[in-house]
């Protein structure tokens, strides 16, 4: 498999961590290196993992795995979401301390899964037509963790206007069940 065939893959994998990446950045305001760091490099790692990982399970698994994977990611984006719009729509007293940053622990790690469960599916090809693995991981780590960076710092920019920035983490919110929505949608659900 060529190189722009491998990018192309990569660039495709990367836009729903670009999507969220957006809404990380929107609801946050004001973004860190540290932040930066942590949603690219996880959003990176796991892109690059599922592959590896699709690839080594192989075929022995597909069937049962690819009639569920949709809907894991689908709960994952629409837990996040639910979430961000519930503390959005909460008011200021309410224990402003409970909102929960995307860019540390848990919620990290749901987002980082549910961004890069399509991967297993390249991994599942890949391994069906013996190509090897370890160089388009690396790509599409590499290009997920570009993209997250570049969509987290455009969110930065989105919520600097006053009016988004009043709506930002019930965008957020509804950007994430967009996105799960649509993982659904390509997988047939609706249809």
């Amino acid at each position: 498999m060529g190189f722009f065939n491998i990018l192309a893959i990569a660039i495709a994998l990367a836009m729903d961590a670009f999507a969220v990446a957006i809404s990380t950045g929107i609801s946050l305001k004001q973004v860190s290196f540290r932040q930066t760091f942590r949603l690219s490099w996880h959003f990176g790692l796991f892109q690059a993992m599922m592959p590896v990982i699709g690839w080594g399970v192989g075929l022995t698994f597909r069937t049962v795995i690819e009639q569920y994977d949709h809907w894991v990611a689908f709960l994952l984006l629409a837990l996040i979401g639910g979430n961000m719009i519930r503390e959005a729509i909460r008011t200021d007293d309410e224990d402003a301390f409970s909102k929960k940053e995307a860019t540390k622990g848990m919620t990290l790690v749901i987002l980082s899964v549910a961004t890069s469960i399509d991967a297993l599916a390249v991994g599942f090809s890949m391994s069906v037509l013996s190509i090897s693995i370890i160089y388009p991981a690396l790509v599409i780590g590499i290009i997920a963790a570009l993209f997250t960076i570049a969509g987290l710092h455009l969110g930065k920019v989105i919520s600097a206007s006053s009016k988004i920035s009043n709506y930002s983490e019930l965008i957020g919110g509804f950007v994430l069940l967009g996105i799960g929505t649509k993982i659904l949608y390509e997988h047939g659900v609706f249809g």
